[in-house]
């Protein structure tokens, strides 16, 4: 009998049973100074944070020599991120980004999510995709996706991961500050499992012209993204950067939002790392899944008591163990099933768009063409690049 293979009443015996802490064997490990450097065009950030949280973001653009474009929603705007970049002499071009785009593919799995009761209400996925039309149109080969929490460690370095992109996809940093998991893994990590952190959209960067995948709505969308291009799907780790710090537990509502996004990336890279194709993700895969989570769940939950002495963090951890638990009851095999399903279905629409979209010169021209130009804000030092 294999790991995989549990019948329902008898549970696994140990946490590599039901979950797998790391996948960093999917990824190259590259020593960052014994590559040669190549030209970044851009460093796109989404951010919803107000635009102080861009300044860290800003110097790093700076230091690498290279514009960037902030996609603003919420509590940022474009025009008070043009004043910070004036302040800071940064060469940033930002865009307003309310609602949806009507220049933007209608996604199956969107509808799908919608009608299961787990549609969700944050825009980052929505700004990443607009980051890569604005690639596309731009005419850009290089660039990377950096969110306002970051603190890229030897900004410098960046250069050479840039010249990874002639041979991955995608590249990201390595996290040396607050682990960048999902609440569960983190609870998994409190009670003293083995949890480790995978590369991520927060510090990321990317070949326009080796991919051709999007970020699907749903909680861990850079895996999807990751995923979106095939198997095994050649990404790359190096050089540094700092997560900051912040509290996974303290909104139990956040362990309800990614439970379901969680249940499917973890499901997914399970396969590889068993050196599985994601093609054999059918129904009976997906009950199997759904058990071995639902396992973790539970085994998290037990021994909270045991392994945790500080009051207020056991029962913060508690509620949103509890939270997932309750979420993973409405998560059914056919609702995983036609999302992967979907998904691959919104993956061509998705290549279908990217091949209509207009190539030109330069962003701003892009944006002209898109109807976008009353959205953007651009910043003195644009005009250098």
């Amino acid at each position: 009998m294999t790991v995989t293979d549990h019948p329902v009443d008898a549970p696994p015996q140990a946490s590599v049973d039901f979950h797998h802490g790391s996948h960093n064997d999917l990824l190259d490990e590259v020593d960052v100074s014994r590559v040669p450097q190549a030209k970044l065009d851009a460093i796109i950030v989404p951010t919803a944070w107000p635009v102080d949280a861009l300044r860290e973001a800003m110097r790093v653009a700076k230091r690498v020599d290279c514009p960037m474009v902030v996609l603003c929603s919420r509590s940022a705007t474009a025009a008070q991120t043009k004043r910070l970049a004036n302040q800071e002499e940064a060469a940033v071009l930002s865009v307003d980004v309310n609602g949806s785009w009507a220049g933007m593919p209608s996604f199956a799995t969107d509808r799908l999510l919608h009608g299961w009761g787990f549609g969700s209400p944050s825009d980052l996925s929505l700004k990443r995709n607009l980051g890569l039309v604005l690639a596309h149109g731009a005419s850009w080969e290089r660039i990377m996706f950096l969110d306002d929490d970051i603190q890229v460690v030897n900004p410098e370095e960046l250069r050479n991961a840039a010249g990874l992109l002639d041979e991955y996809r995608a590249v990201g940093l390595r996290n040396i500050g607050y682990p960048d998991n999902s609440v569960v893994c983190h609870a998994f990590r409190e009670v003293d499992g083995e949890q480790d952190s995978f590369i991520g959209g927060g510090a990321m960067l990317v070949s326009t012209s080796r991919i051709a995948s999007f970020f699907p709505n749903v909680y861990n969308e850079d895996w999807f993204f990751l995923l979106g291009d095939g198997v095994p799907f050649k990404a790359a780790r190096t050089s540094l950067m700092i997560q900051r710090r912040y509290d996974p537990f303290a909104n139990s509502e956040r362990a309800e939002h990614e439970e379901l996004g969680d249940t499917l990336a973890e499901g997914l890279f399970w396969l590889l790392d068993s050196k599985r194709g994601i093609d054999s993700a059918e129904l009976s895969f997906w009950g199997r899944s759904l058990y071995r989570r639902r396992a973790l769940l539970d085994h998290v939950l037990e021994r909270i008591d045991t392994a945790i002495g500080d009051a207020r963090l056991r029962e913060s951890i508690r509620a949103s163990l509890i939270a997932a638990r309750g979420r993973s009851a409405f998560i059914s095999p056919r609702l995983c099933q036609d999302f992967v399903e979907l998904w691959t279905k919104d993956l061509a629409q998705w290549r279908s768009f990217l091949r209509r979209v207009p190539v030109t010169s330069s962003v701003e021209k892009f944006l002209a063409e898109m109807g976008l130009s009353h959205r953007v804000h651009r910043s003195d030092r644009l005009k250098d690049f």
